[in-house]
């Protein structure tokens, strides 16, 4: 297997990137989910939020990646079989995504830097807080932070879908490709 992506394929580079965002971000729902839920005297009470921040700036850096990495290694151009509103929707919906994911995860750095403390990284290091002016702020971005994390959820599931809908119905190429086929 390439590792760039080529005219017709996606390289490896591409598709563990894809599939590793698709991990965390479902994978770190599902912790978001969880954790509000705990109460103070939790044995995760403190360990849940810390594991969510570090994994979702580290989301953060591997998003900056990819974007590069599309810049580098453009992705392969759309299947002849599909329309021009097949190729547009294509366009918008991950546009939409990687748009709804910078500003989630925009949105969780603003919530836990609001008091004006940084973000330790798995105790590696400290993303310090830079913004911490605007009123409201812990409220304001945690509704964006939870309405928005509902909504690139589904609409992920809708991505999902529409792969499926790609490969079962139309018969193409477009899921094969994302798995390396």
């Amino acid at each position: 297997m390439q590792w760039r992506n080529s005219a017709d394929r996606y390289g490896l580079v591409s598709i563990l990137l894809h599939w590793l965002v698709a991990l965390a971000v479902f994978g770190l729902f599902g912790l978001g989910y969880w954790m509000v839920g705990l109460n103070y005297y939790s044995p995760w009470y403190k360990t849940a939020p810390e594991l969510h921040k570090s994994i979702g700036l580290l989301l953060f850096a591997v998003m900056l990646a990819r974007m590069l990495w599309r810049r580098v290694s453009p992705p392969p151009a759309s299947l002849p079989s599909h329309g021009r509103l097949t190729r547009l929707g294509s366009r918008l919906g991950h546009s939409s995504l990687y748009f709804g994911l910078f500003v989630l995860m925009i949105s969780g750095y603003l919530i836990s830097t609001a008091e004006g403390r940084g973000i330790a990284v798995f105790g590696l290091f400290e993303v310090p807080a830079t913004l911490t002016s605007i009123p409201r702020q812990e409220d304001l971005a945690g509704l964006v932070h939870e309405y928005l994390a509902w909504a690139l959820v589904i609409f992920a599931g809708v991505h999902a879908l529409a792969a499926l809908k790609h490969h079962f119905i139309d018969r193409d190429a477009t899921l094969r490709r994302m798995l390396g086929r």
